[in-house]
């Protein structure tokens, strides 16, 4: 399950992984993103709140979010992975290689720290 908020003042999604994750949280967080994106041009930024990594309830939501990042990456200028996972370091050496956005990990609990960078 995803908890995520939009906040389109400052062009930027907060999400935050409560539970593993489902191929229905990446449906709805497409249907609420997509028309922002297409209206507004892209996303200033997007915040991934996750002090752990939940994981994926199973292989069609492991695909269904890559499937997402594959489908919006390039329409997104900064992602700030927000953890204490390892994860948080590989993803930002690793996801840099494949994705159009900056990236760049904070402790988790710095989210308004995330947020800073990403206004900058």
């Amino acid at each position: 399950m995803i908890e995520f908020r939009l906040d389109e003042t400052r062009s930027l999604l907060h999400v935050r992984p409560e539970a593993a994750l489902e191929e229905a949280d990446f449906v709805g967080l497409a249907e609420k993103v997509d028309s922002y994106i297409e209206s507004s041009g892209g996303l200033r930024g997007l915040i991934i709140d996750a002090p752990t990594f939940p994981g994926w309830e199973s292989f069609g939501a492991m695909v269904a979010h890559f499937r997402f990042v594959r489908d919006h990456h390039q329409r997104i200028q900064k992602v700030a992975i927000v953890t204490d996972s390892v994860l948080g370091d590989v993803a930002e050496r690793l996801a840099s290689h494949f994705v159009a956005a900056e990236i760049k990990h904070f402790p988790a609990g710095d989210v308004e720290a995330a947020a800073l960078w990403i206004a900058d």
